[in-house]
């Protein structure tokens, strides 16, 4: 796992965000140069892949993540999922530009449990505009199968 912040002192701050594409902001948390999100310690998942337009965190579940009835809740997955969707439209930003999530819908197909192993989100913008942009992502096992899909609306804002 690659570093996360541990406090606020170690987010970058919106001088940091802004000096940089989106694409270069991802690829520098990608590369290590910047910490990761504080969720992402948290549920176990890592940032595996940064291009333009497309995203893809890894994530193994823990017990940790369980609901009661003995599977990884729902929000492990709807995490991941906001996370890579979102992260998609930001590699497609320029310097000075950010976003926030407007809302975001999940599918669930597949129950994960602790044995589940690796699984894929990987976000993929589908329209990035002056004010809104959408994205879908898919989760995928290492046994080729799909756990959930989503798809994501969000604002795009002036840092």
């Amino acid at each position: 796992m690659r570093r996360v912040a541990k406090d606020m002192s170690e987010m970058p701050g919106p001088e940091v965000i802004g000096s940089m594409s989106g694409l270069e902001f991802m690829q520098a948390i990608r590369d290590g140069r910047l910490p990761g999100a504080p969720i992402a310690g948290t549920l176990n998942y890592d940032l595996l892949e940064v291009e333009e337009g497309r995203v893809v965190f890894g994530g193994r579940p823990e017990f940790s993540a369980y609901n009661p009835i003995g599977s990884v809740h729902g929000g492990w997955f709807g995490t991941l999922l906001d996370s890579c969707m979102a992260c998609a439209v930001q590699t497609m930003l320029p310097k000075g530009r950010g976003y926030t999530t407007l809302e975001y819908k999940i599918n669930i197909l597949r129950a994960a449990t602790t044995k589940s192993g690796l699984i894929r989100a990987e976000g993929r913008a589908v329209h990035v505009g002056r004010r809104t942009a959408t994205a879908e992502g898919r989760m995928i096992g290492e046994d080729g199968k799909l756990y959930a899909t989503g798809t994501t609306t969000c604002l795009i804002l002036e840092l």
